[in-house]
C-alpha cells in the first residue's frame, strides 16, 4: 500500500505558525504532506515572520510548493489527492466559513472539495473568540459528520477568556483517530 496523504491547510494565525510547522514537520515523518496556504497565510509578512519565509519552510518539509488557490485546492477531493485535511491553524473566521458553507479561500475550498468525498477533516482550532462570536460555528462543526477537532484549551483564561488553542502535540494523535472515524477525547481539556 501507498503511503497516505495528508492535505495540510495553514489560515492566518500567525503567532501558531512555529507550532504548526512543527506539527507538519512530524507528520511528515508518517505521510506524505500536501500543502494549502490560505491566501492570507501565504502572502503576509507579520512580526511573526515573513510570507516568503513561510513558503521556504512549507516546501522544504512537504518537498511541495504550497497551493494557494480556490482553483487548485478544488480537484484535492474529486481527484482524491489526499486521504485526509488537516487545517493548523484553523481561525475564528475559518471556523465561521466553514461552518457556513463559505468557499471563498484555497483552504475553505481544500476542505469543502475532501468533505464531498467523505474524507476526514482534522480541526487544529487557534481563535481568540472561540468561546465567544466564533462557539456557535465550533459546536456546529463538532457536530458535522467528517469533521474532527485536536483536543483544545483556553490559552490564557485571565487575558483572552474567550480565547481556546489547540494542544499542538495532540494534532497525530487526532489525525490517527479521525482516519479511524472517531473523535480524539477528551475535546476539551
Amino acid at each position: 500500500m501507498s503511503q497516505m496523504t495528508v492535505a495540510f491547510g495553514m489560515c492566518g494565525s500567525f503567532c501558531t505558525h512555529q507550532q504548526a510547522l512543527q506539527q507538519m514537520e512530524k507528520l511528515a515523518e508518517k505521510f506524505e504532506i500536501l500543502p494549502v496556504l490560505s491566501e492570507t497565510a501565504a502572502n503576509t509578512d507579520t512580526r511573526f515572520g515573513t510570507a516568503q519565509e513561510l513558503w521556504q519552510r512549507v516546501e522544504t518539509i512537504s518537498g511541495k510548493k504550497p497551493i494557494t488557490t480556490i482553483s487548485g485546492a478544488e480537484p484535492l477531493g474529486p481527484r482524491h489527492m489526499a486521504d485526509l485535511m488537516v487545517v493548523c491553524p484553523c481561525t475564528g473566521n475559518t471556523l465561521s466559513k466553514l461552518s457556513n458553507g463559505i468557499t471563498d479561500t484555497s483552504v475553505t475550498m481544500a476542505v469543502k472539495s475532501c468533505l464531498r468525498i467523505g474524507l476526514p477533516v482534522v480541526l487544529a482550532v487557534a481563535s481568540n473568540d472561540a468561546l465567544a462570536a466564533s462557539a456557535p460555528n465550533l459546536f456546529r462543526l463538532m457536530n458535522t459528520k467528517n469533521m474532527y477537532l485536536v483536543p483544545l484549551r483556553q490559552d490564557n483564561s485571565v487575558l483572552k477568556p474567550t480565547s481556546l488553542v489547540c494542544r499542538f502535540e495532540y494534532l497525530l494523535p487526532a489525525c490517527e483517530a479521525a482516519l479511524q472515524g472517531r473523535q480524539l477525547q477528551p475535546v476539551l481539556l
